[in-house]
């Protein structure tokens, strides 16, 4: 009789435990709030019933583009967008994909970092394009208001830079002096490291350790961040790979972007690495010293 009630009363407790998740799930399935959405992009978007997605989009209809030499038709790939789904405690996720020519890509991704939006990844999607097209993927989770205005002064920078510019520029601002002179002793100095001179270039090599296939790699496998410096001390430009995992790439990108420093590609290497690895690579120009800054002030945010 006891081990009856005992069972009863634990079947109990397991029901009331799925309808409150159940509830749970209902409540997240009814929190979109879409006409807020709109609202704070200036956008139309299309909703998803089956699977509660909200998504917004933005074709790139200013700068006409050729792949392999053929007019790009806009319903090929040539459009932005941001999809909203609901989280918990009121909160959205939020993915997208966002079309943008070289000149506008650091600028865009500086305006999503500060407005708490995160930069996932860069790469294009095409060959022999003209302009050339790069893609950089966003996310993030938060509140409607917080996702969507981040959006929306995304898509006001690209339209600022290309009011100012309606061509495409074809070159980042800044010198880079013909021959390399680069002081070494400073820059070893800064990195706390020796580093390799070549033809009055700096460099410097820092591995990470890593298994792919229940076998150890490092540095010399490729798993690495690296910095190369030519031009001047006072006219220089830096180049390199960062390699990172996931918790660290946007503090690495705001720090990199804050020093000015280009982020050119966001990837992976690897498909088999344990930890899983991204790869950021970049370019910056300015000083020696200063761009030198940017990147251990980088590194320094790396897990040990």
């Amino acid at each position: 009789m006891l081990r009856s009630l005992f069972l009863q009363h634990s079947l109990l407790v397991v029901a009331l435990i799925l309808s409150s998740a159940g509830a749970h799930a209902t409540d997240t399935k009814t929190a979109l709030d879409t006409v807020k959405i709109e609202q704070l992009t200036g956008l139309k978007g299309k909703f998803s019933q089956e699977e509660n997605v909200f998504k917004i989009g933005k074709p790139r209809t200013d700068v006409k583009i050729q792949v392999d030499k053929w007019m790009m038709p806009l319903f090929m790939g040539l459009g932005s967008w941001a999809a909203f789904t609901p989280a918990q405690n009121g909160e959205v996720i939020m993915t997208g994909d966002t079309v943008l020519f070289e000149d506008e890509v650091n600028p865009v991704m500086s305006v999503a970092l500060d407005s708490g939006l995160e930069v996932t990844a860069l790469h294009n999607h095409f060959f022999f394009d003209q302009p050339k097209v790069y893609f950089m993927h966003i996310g993030g989770k938060g509140t409607v208001s917080q996702l969507a205005t981040g959006v929306k002064k995304m898509y006001d920078k690209v339209s600022e830079i290309r009011a100012a510019k309606p061509n495409p520029m074809m070159e980042f601002p800044g010198k880079i002096t013909q021959e390399s002179k680069i002081t070494a002793a400073p820059l070893e100095e800064i990195f706390g490291m020796k580093g390799e001179s070549n033809n009055g270039m700096f460099k410097v090599t820092i591995g990470r350790e890593a298994t792919m296939h229940g076998v150890k790699v490092g540095k010399e496998m490729g798993v690495n961040t690296w910095a190369a410096f030519a031009g001047s001390d006072t006219q220089a430009v830096v180049d390199g790979d960062f390699v990172l995992l996931a918790d660290e790439l946007q503090s690495v990108l705001k720090i990199m972007r804050g020093g000015d420093i280009n982020i050119v590609a966001i990837h992976q290497h690897m498909t088999q690495d344990q930890p899983h690895y991204l790869f950021i690579h970049y370019w910056g120009k300015g000083s020696a010293q200063d761009l030198a800054k940017t990147v251990k002030f980088a590194l320094d945010k790396l897990s040990k």
